[in-house]
């Protein structure tokens, strides 16, 4: 039990921090988007990263830096991109829907953006495959690193789900198009704040 709360109280000083993943599940949940959809898929990501991880994956993962770099390069596009159109969905003067029935967000649609802000973000490697992973190698049997590794994963999904519907309850507050204009126009402008801090990192990376 001892090892399963240290992973699982690592990965809690991990995910807390505010990233373009929690802005994604934490707005999904506001606008009623499939938010419980995407706390799956955000959960899944982050279990199998962690599986990975656990399984010794770190060491291929360090030893190939182009990995790191090229998963960067991929993360500024699309952080990039979707930071602007929150920006210029913030200025629109039609009305925001906030309704999952009126949403336009095909599932499709949906499963793709939820795999990019999980996946195309070279952090969440770190985080999972090399400092979950690289924590987990401490323990010489496969049964202790996999119950690490559960501890892990666990508060992922507690921490997804529990975000996803808190948003959704919040929903009934901010639940008007100025509201959920302001709440695209600070998705956005942190976005593009994290952007510029990814850049700098993969820059750095590079030299």
């Amino acid at each position: 039990m001892d090892i399963f709360i240290e992973g699982f109280v690592l990965q809690a000083s991990l995910i807390l921090a505010l990233g373009a993943q929690n802005i994604f599940v934490l707005e999904s949940g506001l606008k009623k988007q499939r938010n419980l959809l995407v706390a799956t898929i955000c959960s899944l990501c982050d279990a199998t990263l962690i599986a990975v991880g656990v399984l010794g994956a770190a060491t291929i993962f360090m030893k190939i830096p182009m990995l790191k770099i090229t998963f960067g390069v991929l993360g500024v596009l699309f952080l990039a991109f979707y930071g602007l159109k929150k920006l210029h969905e913030s200025f629109k003067p039609q009305v925001i829907e906030v309704d999952e029935s009126h949403s336009t967000n095909s599932v499709k649609k949906v499963i793709l953006l939820s795999l990019g802000f999980s996946l195309l973000n070279p952090h969440v490697y770190l985080d999972t495959i090399v400092l979950v992973g690289g924590y987990a190698s401490q323990y010489n049997n496969l049964e202790s690193r996999a119950i690490f590794g559960g501890g892990a994963a666990i508060f992922s999904t507690l921490w997804f789900f529990g975000l996803a519907l808190f948003a959704q309850v919040m929903s009934r507050v901010l639940n008007n198009s100025k509201s959920m204009r302001f709440v695209a126009f600070i998705s956005g402008v942190v976005l593009l704040a994290l952007t510029c801090k990814l850049g700098k990192d993969v820059y750095g990376w590079v030299l």
